[in-house]
C-alpha cells in the first residue's frame, strides 16, 4: 500500500461528485439578481431560476417520478426545456429532450424505448404528442407547455400551474456517483430504430466547462439559443452558459431578422448553429445592410464553412469558429482553436485553416486519426486517411439497452466516430469524409467533402451534397446536389461540370449534377441517404 493511500480516505469533505446541477446552485448564489433567461418579453433571474428548478424537481417527485426514470420533454427551444436541464436531474431523474421534427410513430418509439414516465409538451407540438402517445400502449402523465401564439389544449396541466405547486426550497437529490445518467439523446434512426445515447453527470460537467473555456464564456456572455437544445442537450451550452453565469436568450425558431434584430436588442455575445444557420444569415436579405456593434463568436459543427459564407459572416461581424463532435461525445469534442498568425492571412488560406475540425478539447482525453484496421496512428502529412476516434469522461457511457452497438464503437481503448480524416502537420484533425460517404471509383477513394468544398466556391452555388451513384463500370461514380443562389441566373448541369474540370482531378469530378434544395434534419444536417436514394433512380 501507498503512503499516500494510508489514512488519506475519500470522504464527504474532499470527494463530491461531478454535477452540472451545481452550476445553477452557484449562480444563483453568485448571480442572484442577473438575468438567467430571457424568453420573449419575460426575465428570469438566478434567483429564480433556481427555485424555479426546485420547484419542478418537487413536483415531480410527488408525481412518482423516481431516481433513473425519464422524463422527457417535446418542444422547440424554450424555457421550460432549459429548466427541465437542472430540474430533471434535480429530481433524480434522467433528460430525454426529443426531436420534435420526428413523427408520431418514432416519438412513440424514443417514449417506449426509454420508459419515459412523464411527457413536457410544446402548445405548438400537441397534435404530434396525441398521435405519438396513440401508439404508446400505456399511461404516461402530461403536462403542456403553453407557447405564444398557440392555443392550449386543455387536456393537460400547463406547466406553470405544475411548477406553482411545488416547493422552492424542497431538497435537491444530488448524485452519489457521477456516473449516474442525467441524459438520454436519440440518434436520428436513418437506417433502422434510433440508438439512446446515455450521459453521466460527470460527462456533463466536464463538457459544459470545456465549452466555456473553448469560447471564452464569462458572466457577461449573452447567449442566442439558435441550437436546438434537445441536439446534444445543446452541445452542453445549456449547463456551461450557466456555469459562468451568463444569459440564455431563448429563440424557437431560425428567423434571421429575428435573430438580427436579438442580436442587436441584448447585445449577444455568442451563439451556435450548423452549417445550414450560417448560410441562412449569411443570404439573408437583411444581411446586405446588417452590421454588427460589436463581435459575436458563432460556433458551428458539421461541414465546413465555404469561404464565402465566412466572408459574408465576417462582413456582419461575426466571428466563426469550427468544433467537431458526435451526440456521442455531448457535442463538441475539438476545436479550431485560432492561431494568432492566422490574422493577416488572406480569406482563402482563412478559411481553409477555419475548415479543420482541429484540437482535442481540454476536456477531452484524447482526439486522434487511426488505421481502421491496424489501431495505428496515421501520419501526421495532411494525407494519409484513417478514422477519427476519441476518448475520455466526455464520451458516452454507451447506447441504452444496446450492448452490441457500444462495443462496436468502444474498441482498444477509443470510441470510433465513423468518420474518416486526416492529421496536418501542426496536429490539427481535419474530417474528409463519412466512412459510409466515401465514393470509391474504379478503385480509387473519393472524398466526397473534398468534391463539396470545390463545388461551393462555384459562383452561382449555394449549398452542395456530393454522394455516390451506381456505375456498371466504374462501380460507384459522384453525383452532385446542388441548391443555387438567389438570382444564379440560367445554370445549366453542363456549365457546372464544365467549371469542374478546371478545378479538379476527372476522376473526382460529378457525371451527374441535380439542381433543388437539399434534405436536412432539424439540426440542418444534410440526409444523404436520401440523395443517394434518388442518386440510384437516376
Amino acid at each position: 500500500m501507498s503512503i499516500y493511500d494510508v489514512g488519506l480516505d475519500r470522504n464527504t469533505s474532499n470527494y463530491v461528485p461531478l454535477t452540472p446541477i451545481s452550476f445553477l446552485d452557484r449562480s444563483a448564489a453568485v448571480h442572484p439578481d442577473d438575468p438567467a433567461i430571457i424568453d420573449g418579453d419575460r426575465c428570469i433571474t438566478y434567483r429564480q431560476m433556481f427555485q424555479r428548478c426546485r420547484q419542478f424537481a418537487d413536483r415531480l417527485r410527488r408525481l412518482g417520478i423516481a431516481r433513473d426514470d425519464t422524463v422527457s420533454v417535446l418542444s422547440p427551444n424554450c424555457t421550460a426545456l432549459l429548466e427541465a436541464h437542472y430540474a430533471v436531474p434535480m429530481a433524480g431523474a434522467v433528460l430525454n429532450a426529443i426531436n420534435y421534427r420526428l413523427d408520431a410513430p418514432s416519438i412513440a418509439f424514443i417514449l417506449n424505448h426509454g420508459n419515459s414516465k412523464a411527457l413536457l409538451v410544446d402548445s405548438e407540438l400537441v397534435p404530434q404528442a396525441k398521435a405519438a402517445l396513440s401508439y404508446l400502449g400505456r399511461d404516461i402523465s402530461v403536462i403542456e407547455i403553453e407557447a405564444p401564439g398557440w392555443p392550449r389544449s386543455s387536456d393537460w396541466i400547463t406547466y406553470q400551474d405544475f411548477i406553482a405547486d411545488g416547493d422552492p426550497e424542497a431538497a435537491i437529490d444530488w448524485p452519489t456517483d457521477e456516473w449516474q445518467a442525467i441524459s438520454l439523446n436519440y440518434t436520428s434512426g436513418t437506417t433502422g430504430n434510433p440508438k439512446g445515447i446515455v450521459y453521466h453527470h460527470r460527462g456533463a460537467y466536464l463538457n459544459a466547462l470545456g465549452n466555456a473555456l473553448a469560447v471564452q464564456l464569462t458572466a457577461d456572455s449573452v447567449y442566442l439559443w439558435t441550437l436546438p437544445m434537445f441536439h446534444c442537450n445543446g452541445w452542453s451550452y445549456s449547463w456551461a452558459i450557466t456555469a459562468v453565469g451568463g444569459t440564455h436568450i431563448c429563440q424557437r425558431a431560425i428567423i434571421p431578422a429575428q435573430i438580427f434584430d436579438r442580436i442587436a436588442a441584448h447585445r449577444v455575445t455568442h451563439m451556435c448553429g450548423a452549417p445550414v444557420v450560417l448560410s441562412m444569415l449569411a443570404f439573408a436579405p437583411e444581411a446586405e445592410e446588417f452590421r454588427l456593434a460589436h463581435p459575436v463568436k458563432i460556433i458551428t459543427g458539421g461541414a465546413a464553412p465555404t469561404s464565402t459564407i465566412i466572408s459574408r459572416m465576417e462582413a456582419m461581424g461575426f466571428v466563426v469558429m469550427h468544433a467537431y463532435g458526435l451526440t456521442e461525445t455531448y457535442g463538441p469534442a475539438t476545436s479550431c482553436e485560432w492561431q494568432p498568425d492566422w490574422n493577416d492571412k488572406p480569406l482563402a488560406e482563412r478559411a481553409r485553416l477555419l475548415a479543420r475540425q482541429g484540437v482535442r478539447s481540454i476536456t477531452s482525453a484524447g482526439a486522434s486519426v487511426i488505421d481502421p484496421q491496424s489501431g495505428e496512428e496515421v501520419p501526421m502529412d495532411g494525407q494519409t486517411m484513417g478514422e477519427i476516434v476519441l476518448r475520455g469522461n466526455t464520451v458516452m457511457k454507451g447506447y441504452l439497452l444496446n450492448p452490441a452497438a457500444s462495443d462496436a464503437v468502444f474498441r482498444d481503448g477509443w470510441f470510433r466516430s465513423g468518420d474518416l480524416g486526416v492529421r496536418h502537420p501542426d496536429g490539427y484533425i481535419e474530417v474528409k469524409d463519412r466512412l459510409k460517404d466515401i465514393i470509391i471509383s474504379g478503385g480509387e477513394n473519393i472524398s466526397s467533402l473534398e468534391v463539396e468544398e470545390i463545388l461551393a466556391r462555384h459562383p452561382a452555388v449555394r449549398e452542395v451534397a456530393v454522394v455516390a451513384k451506381p456505375d456498371p463500370h466504374w462501380g460507384e461514380v459522384p453525383c452532385a446536389f446542388i441548391a443555387l443562389k438567389e438570382g444564379a441566373g440560367e445554370v445549366s448541369a453542363e456549365s457546372v461540370l464544365s467549371w469542374c474540370d478546371s478545378q479538379m482531378a476527372h476522376f473526382k469530378r460529378p457525371r451527374h449534377v441535380i439542381f433543388g434544395e437539399l434534405p436536412k434534419t432539424v439540426t440542418g444536417k444534410v440526409q444523404k441517404y436520401l440523395l443517394r436514394q434518388g442518386a440510384r433512380d437516376i
